[in-house]
């Protein structure tokens, strides 16, 4: 399904009815927003964990204007702040009414646009394995840890120079050390089959290197879930507990997991569900 957003065509999908029958009455669930990470790819690799929630939630996926199947406006129109923009507008566009917006790695950077542009709209927020700002230091490190210093030269080289072929190196090298369970390769064959990956390569050379959302995170106003993976390369824990901290102290909430990646839900699906669902059930 496709909305019109701001003159452009985004792609979503649902899991979950948001009316349920409750005995005499029809019972409104609430609605989890998903973000997905890359930029890039789609909600599909996001389906296996979130359809499950649908007992709780309306689960609603979106494709970022730009990703998966969405429309692809020329690369200087796509920003974090159009992003952000955009989930208030495809909210407003559907009538989706006080969300709770889950955003993982990428996708957390555009709700801490969003949540921080529109304070008063979301519910709730939920940041998952993402950051404030990119830091050098901490992901390499991260990634020194983790996959040794051939993992750390890919992903610096990458950093330094975005291009197809740093893109191909950092895959191979860096990509199987963000988790500690191998993912299912259908999983990813799916998302790559609509992927944009001059995107991708377009945001690290730009956005990626200068984004700093820690002074805006106090203006959020909802009770913020932040996720953190012990064993994240890309967003390290170091990196969340800076986010978490820049945040409201009366507002965030922080779980933290150890032995898992980026994302901590392809670790620990169990752990994550339980936590999510809790809070989930504190809005």
């Amino acid at each position: 399904m496709r909305a019109a957003v701001d003159g452009r065509r985004l792609f979503f999908d649902v899991d979950g009815a948001k009316l349920v029958p409750d005995g005499p009455s029809m019972r409104e669930k609430p609605t989890l927003l998903v973000l997905h990470g890359g930029p890039g790819f789609d909600h599909s690799m996001m389906k296996p964990w979130f359809a499950p929630l649908a007992d709780v939630a309306q689960v609603v996926y979106l494709d970022h204007v730009g990703n998966g199947r969405s429309d692809r406006p020329p690369a200087p129109e796509l920003t974090l702040d159009r992003w952000g923009d955009d989930v208030r507008a495809f909210c407003d566009a559907l009538e989706i009414e006080a969300p709770v917006v889950f955003g993982v790695s990428f996708g957390g950077f555009v709700a801490q646009a969003y949540a921080t542009r529109h304070p008063e709209h979301p519910r709730g927020l939920v940041l998952c394995n993402t950051a404030a700002r990119h830091r050098d230091d901490t992901t390499l490190a991260a990634f020194e840890r983790l996959g040794g210093g051939e993992a750390r030269a890919a992903a610096a080289a990458f950093f330094d120079r975005p291009s197809s072929e740093t893109l191909i190196e950092y895959a191979r090298v860096c990509t199987p050390v963000y988790n500690r369970r191998p993912q299912d390769p259908d999983v990813l064959t799916r998302s790559l089959a609509v992927a944009n990956f001059d995107l991708m390569i377009d945001f690290f050379a730009g956005e990626f290197r200068r984004f700093d959302f820690r002074a805006a995170l106090s203006r959020v106003r909802c009770p913020t879930l932040v996720v953190i993976g012990e064993d994240d390369p890309i967003t390290p824990p170091a990196d969340g507990d800076e986010m978490a901290a820049c945040l409201p102290p009366a507002l965030a909430r922080v779980e933290r997991f150890a032995g898992c990646g980026h994302p901590v839900y392809q670790d620990e699906e169990a752990g994550f569900a339980t936590a999510l669902r809790s809070f989930l059930s504190s809005l």
